[in-house]
């Protein structure tokens, strides 16, 4: 076991894996260029360029509601620390697996004395809380878009009080110590508060707001009417897409998953030209957000490594 870890630890292997991350990442793009390269000619550069800080922002607030949780389980981390092992981790969701967020998040996390049981276990619980919010606003989509998504997606609506319960502090926390304590860990330094969680879930939701605008932005940007119902649409579409997505869990970040969902959404709203514009532009610019993230965090780690191993202090 010791074996494995100074494995993973060791700067040749990380190197490789932060490259062959970030690989997927491109191929994503890649390989749906030609189509990319039509939807680009069909939008104004201002609706992509904003598109794409809309998209960026998505990630900032999804790393705010993990650091808040990170930082109620136990030791506070800093805002500089928690940027770089979430964007780089975020980009290792490419991989195939669905599961070397969690190892690069638990790996990095080590270097700044997070133990691996609390980066994996926030991790998941940051999910949660992305589940449940998300859950939340999908019932816009369910309640209130086409029959087709009521009909294929009802046992969203059974899935959600679920999850509410899940994250009951209480439960929460009986839960955690039981899964670590099965799994032969300690517990956490710190249970998990009620108002951790709220604010984790107020970052959230408000993740999904402006994810939500990102997919109404590239829709009005095709010539569809600004219209407010529209963009509830939306919203409740992207956050049905992204749990569907997530839960599918054995498929890397949900790839060709939230596509359906969310064109099952607009179906009726608007062409069936524009809906392969916007999902596949929409899913494009989620993951350039990512890599622009996960690389700028990654440059800096090894720029900040440089100077301390030149620092005779």
């Amino acid at each position: 076991m010791k074996t494995v870890i100074a494995t993973l630890r060791s700067p040749a292997f990380r190197a490789f894996f932060m490259l062959a991350a970030v690989a997927a990442g491109v191929w994503a793009v890649v390989s749906n260029w030609d189509e990319v390269s039509a939807a680009l000619q069909q939008l104004d550069w201002w609706i992509v360029a904003g598109s794409l800080i809309v998209s960026i922002i998505f990630v900032i607030l999804t790393m705010l509601a993990w650091r808040t949780l990170l930082n109620d389980s136990g030791e506070p981390v800093g805002a500089a620390p928690a940027r770089r092992i979430f964007y780089v981790s975020q980009v290792a969701k490419y991989l195939p697996g669905g599961v070397w967020n969690f190892v690069a998040a638990a790996e990095m996390g080590a270097d700044y004395n997070i133990s691996r049981r609390r980066s994996v276990t926030v991790l998941l619980m940051s999910m949660a809380v992305s589940v449940v919010t998300g859950l939340a606003l999908a019932t816009v989509a369910i309640v209130f878009g086409p029959s087709d998504v009521a009909g294929h997606y009802w046992w969203v609506l059974l899935v959600l009080p679920v999850f509410i319960v899940i994250l009951y502090p209480p439960v929460l926390n009986k839960l955690v110590d039981s899964g670590l304590t099965l799994l032969k860990r300690e517990k956490l330094e710190q249970p998990f508060t009620g108002k951790a969680i709220g604010i984790a879930a107020l970052y959230a939701t408000l993740s999904w707001v402006v994810a939500g605008f990102q997919v109404w932005a590239i829709l009005t940007g095709l010539g569809n009417p600004a219209r407010l119902d529209t963009y509830f649409l939306t919203l409740g579409g992207y956050a049905l897409a992204w749990v569907v997505g997530f839960l599918v869990f054995f498929i890397p970040a949900g790839v060709g998953v939230r596509e359906v969902v969310l064109g099952v959404t607009l179906t009726g709203l608007v062409s069936s030209g524009d809906i392969v514009v916007v999902v596949l532009l929409s899913r494009i610019l989620f993951t350039i957000a990512d890599l622009v993230l996960g690389l700028g965090a990654s440059v800096r780690m090894r720029r900040d490594a440089r100077r301390a191993a030149n620092d005779p202090s």
